[in-house]
């Protein structure tokens, strides 16, 4: 028999309101989070694009009360690394930890998913003091101020083209001498007259003490350094989802992305995916937190199922 009826893999949003659900309906659910709980809104000084919040919220803050709700509706959570995952038939799933195997009747994969570094001097030093993975979360905090995108393909002159509506200045820093985003994007990024670009460079470093303050660039071709006044710095350079625990069990894009129905589940009965590690239209904190809630009751119905 099963220790549980759920287990659900990360403690990110889509991972936390997944338990909120399962454990409100009444399941005994198991979340298991290889760090602590919050994901990569940890990283983000002031989540202003949720909803109930008109002025904000830290994300610390609203991840800290998202598990003590979880925790009264009665969600074990534990900090636990999953190391592997078998599927022992129709209601019969296990995850392997450090410390423990742990069985249950479904598995909700959140394993999240994070966004690629330039790994240069700075970059973590000032990650959430300037340094920024994402213009939708953080652009408004840059209203008429300096900033630099680094990047050149579709994600990154999306960045700028939104940036751009609130700052007063957006070097786009690209490595090539040409783009690889959609041509449609490229028109409306040259067309705008608060976007400029720096070619055939690469970010050398983020200077800054307390906050961002600048970057200095690399010329690839000539080797040629120079310094660009910033105020933030938005890399768009790639994104990898956390999914190595998914494969070979259920389907996976060419990105090894999680596909997913609309009810979360995926290709093999019992698994599901919520968040930033399944494929889907947009990647934020309220889509999560929409996904996880979604992947519970899925689950719960499938529970019912099988008894």
């Amino acid at each position: 028999m099963a220790d549980y009826d759920v287990i659900i893999i990360g403690g990110g949003p889509a991972g936390l309101t997944a338990g909120i659900y399962a454990s409100r309906a009444r399941l005994k659910t198991l979340l298991l989070e290889r760090m602590m709980p919050g994901g990569q809104i940890l990283t983000s000084p002031l989540l202003e694009n949720y909803p109930g919040f008109p002025e904000g919220v830290p994300g610390i803050q609203i991840i800290e009360e998202i598990v003590k709700q979880g925790e009264r509706f009665g969600l074990t959570a534990k900090i636990e690394p999953v190391i592997s995952i078998e599927d022992k038939g129709k209601g019969a799933k296990t995850a392997r930890t450090d410390k423990d195997t742990h069985k249950a009747a479904a598995v909700i994969f959140a394993m999240g998913a994070s966004y690629a570094k330039l790994a240069v001097p700075g970059e973590g030093k000032l990650g959430g003091r300037g340094v920024s993975y994402c213009a939708t979360c953080d652009g408004p905090l840059f209203k008429n101020k300096d900033v630099v995108v680094v990047g050149g393909g579709d994600t990154a002159i999306e960045e700028a083209l939104f940036l751009a509506k609130f700052c007063a200045k957006v070097s786009v820093v690209h490595r090539r001498s040409e783009l690889r985003a959609a041509k449609i994007l490229q028109e409306r990024a040259f067309a705008n007259n608060k976007i400029n670009f720096v070619w055939d460079s690469v970010v050398a470093e983020i200077s800054g003490d307390q906050r961002v303050e600048g970057v200095k660039v690399r010329n690839a071709k000539t080797g040629e350094e120079r310094a660009i006044a910033s105020h933030g710095v938005f890399i768009a350079v790639g994104f990898k989802p956390h999914t190595e625990l998914a494969k070979g069990l259920v389907e996976m894009d060419e990105k090894g992305y999680i596909i997913t129905k609309d009810d979360m589940s995926t290709s093999r009965e019992g698994f599901f995916a919520a968040g930033d590690c399944r494929k889907k239209l947009l990647y934020q904190f309220v889509t999560a937190c929409g996904d996880g809630a979604t992947a519970a009751f899925a689950a719960q119905k499938y529970i019912e199922q099988l008894q």
